[in-house]
C-alpha cells in the first residue's frame, strides 16, 4: 500500500456542494465508470461532519455497524451524553454505556480518546495543520483506532479531497459491481484502483457509496 501523503491537508478539502460537483466534472473526464455513476444519479451528499472529539467519537460508534444501527446507538449517547465531551463521557460509568448499545471494545476506546482530549495527549485543533501521514501516527497511536477510523476522520470531519477509505467494505463492494468482478478487491488492490482518482478519491468515494445504495435499493428482479 502507498505510503501516506506528507502534504498538508488544509488546502485540498472539501468544503461545500460547489467542491462535489468540481471533483465530479474532473473525474467524470478521466473514469468512464465515475461518468457513468454521475449520469445516472448526480452530484453524491456533501457528507461533512463535525469534527474533534466529537467527531471522532461518532466514528467509533459506527465501527462496523450498519448505518441504521450506528445511527440509533448514536442518537441515544447524544441524549445520555448532553454536552458530548470528553470529561462527560469519563463520568458515565460501564453499565450506563453499555445501555446505550456500546460495547466493551467500543467503551474502552471512547475512554481512551477522551482521556487523551481531556489531558492534551491530542490536538484536535491541530489537526487540520498537519500532514496525513502525522495525522495518521497521532490518531493510530489511540487504542482501537486503525486505518478506516483515520480514512473517515479525514474524509467526512476535516474534508480532505483525496482522502479514501480501501479498507470499507461497502466501498470494495461497490467497485465489485462496479466493474462486473466476480469478488470484491481487497485493501491493497483498491487502493491500487484507487490511484487513478487522484486527488479526487474523498469525491470518488462518495459517489461509489452513492452506487452501493442505490443498487441495494433497487427491488430484486
Amino acid at each position: 500500500m502507498p505510503a501516506p501523503s506528507k502534504r498538508r491537508t488544509a488546502k485540498t478539502i472539501i468544503e461545500t456542494a460547489s467542491d462535489i460537483s468540481k471533483g465530479c466534472r474532473a473525474l467524470s473526464r478521466r473514469c468512464v465508470h465515475m461518468r457513468a455513476i454521475h449520469d445516472q444519479l448526480g452530484d453524491p451528499p456533501l457528507r461533512r461532519r463535525e469534527s474533534g472529539f466529537t467527531g471522532l467519537a461518532r466514528i467509533v460508534v459506527g465501527q462496523q455497524l450498519s448505518i441504521a444501527s450506528a445511527d440509533a446507538i448514536w442518537t441515544r449517547v447524544k441524549a445520555a451524553i448532553d454536552p458530548l465531551e470528553p470529561d462527560a463521557m469519563l463520568s458515565m460509568d460501564e453499565a450506563a454505556l453499555r445501555g446505550l448499545g456500546l460495547s466493551r471494545p467500543k467503551i474502552r476506546t471512547l475512554r481512551a480518546i477522551a482521556s487523551a482530549t481531556a489531558n492534551g495527549e491530542i490536538s484536535f485543533a491541530d489537526l487540520p495543520d498537519m500532514s496525513e501521514y502525522e495525522i495518521r501516527n497521532h490518531l493510530t497511536a489511540l487504542p482501537g483506532i486503525g486505518p478506516w477510523s483515520v480514512d473517515i476522520y479525514l474524509m467526512f470531519c476535516l474534508g480532505a479531497r483525496d482522502a479514501f477509505a480501501p479498507s470499507d467494505l461497502a466501498l470494495q463492494e461497490a467497485v465489485r459491481m462496479v466493474y462486473g468482478r466476480q469478488s470484491r478487491p481487497g485493501p491493497d488492490e483498491l487502493e491500487a484502483i484507487a490511484e487513478r482518482w487522484r486527488p479526487w478519491r474523498g469525491v470518488a468515494a462518495r459517489l461509489l457509496w452513492a452506487d452501493y445504495t442505490h443498487r441495494r435499493a433497487r427491488p430484486e428482479r
